[in-house]
């Protein structure tokens, strides 16, 4: 049976054993080796040859972000990081995204601690989704022109799904689209809690469209862009959006599907799913129903995507167009 050989790199010998332990009970992974720094982690990679290394970002002698350069520039292969959920490490785990890593596992107690029973299965589940990205130089989506296929007249609504990738994803999608867009944009990224405020003000940033994390009640308008925050179900109820933390849909909250599910009996032959890189099959359901309801959708092409999981499922499923260069 294949294994995926992983390195779990961070300058806390408890946070090593926490890590080690965790992902050793799954039958499907081995744990090679451990570093405590990003020096010594190039040392082990070099060495052992993981399929997947865990990278803390802050640590002595040579920090996480450095090494992660280093490995994508000379021994390319998946990396995870892993961030505190404070402002700036949130911050440096979405950068850590841009320089090559596939995913971040958030620190949900403190430096030295998480919380075992609640995270070890999303730990194992994003080791597994790393272990399948493609890390080889992947052609770039800038040819897809999502303005040209939204052309659209009327009072339209597009909601976008993704997971491991969407970061990267995400703002070549919504740089294209005009700032007179008339339609809203709704989007659900699996993010922990403590970091999608922070993404969304970087989609702020690359997208002609005003992109905000969304609140309860905020009313849904055209033009803009709603991201859905961590460890909050979003919904819409009306022309105001509902946020609700009930339980964990396809064992993500939030999910795609519930998005999709709240918004196609409403708008019907007016909405747009789209599903870009991730794994498993969150979405599948709601891009289903939104082409039993007249919708349009759209799943992200094998060739451009990190993991194709999600896009894959949604293709099976509501077969119509796929985004590619």
């Amino acid at each position: 049976m294949f294994r995926i050989k992983v390195l779990v790199v961070d300058d806390s010998i408890v946070m090593r054993r926490i890590i080690a332990d965790l992902l050793s009970k799954d039958p499907e992974i081995e744990v090679v080796g451990s570093a405590r720094n990003g020096a010594e982690a190039l040392e082990k990679v070099s060495e052992l040859n993981p399929d997947v290394v865990t990278m803390d970002i802050e640590m002595p002698i040579m920090d996480g972000l450095t090494a992660l350069q280093h490995i994508m520039a000379e021994s390319p292969r998946a990396v995870v990081m892993l961030s505190s959920m404070d402002k700036r490490q949130a911050d440096i785990a979405l950068k850590s995204l841009d320089l090559g890593a596939v995913d971040f596992i958030a620190k949900t107690a403190g430096s030295l601690s998480i919380d075992l029973e609640k995270e070890s299965d999303g730990i194992i589940a994003k080791v597994k989704a790393a272990a399948k990205a493609r890390i080889s130089p992947r052609r770039s989506l800038s040819a897809v022109q999502p303005a040209q296929m939204l052309a659209l007249r009327g009072d339209w609504i597009v909601l976008i799904g993704s997971s491991t990738g969407g970061p990267k994803a995400l703002p070549e999608v919504l740089s294209r689209l005009p700032a007179n867009l008339p339609a809203a944009v709704l989007v659900v990224q699996h993010m922990p809690e403590g970091f999608t405020r922070s993404f969304a003000e970087r989609l702020n940033w690359t997208s002609a469209l005003e992109v905000k994390e969304a609140e309860e009640g905020d009313e849904v308008r055209k033009g803009k862009v709603y991201l859905a925050p961590g460890n909050k179900h979003l919904l819409l109820e009306g022309d105001r959006l509902r946020l609700d933390d009930g339980p964990k849909v396809n064992f993500v909250r939030p999910a795609v599907d519930v998005l999709m599910n709240s918004v196609a009996p409403r708008y019907g032959p007016r909405a747009i799913g789209v599903v870009l890189t991730g794994m498993g099959s969150d979405g599948a359901e709601g891009m289903r129903n939104i082409k039993r309801n007249g919708g349009k959708t759209i799943a992200q092409s094998e060739e451009t995507c990190v993991v194709y999981g999600m896009p894959k499922r949604s293709w099976t499923s509501a077969p119509r167009t796929a985004w590619s260069p």
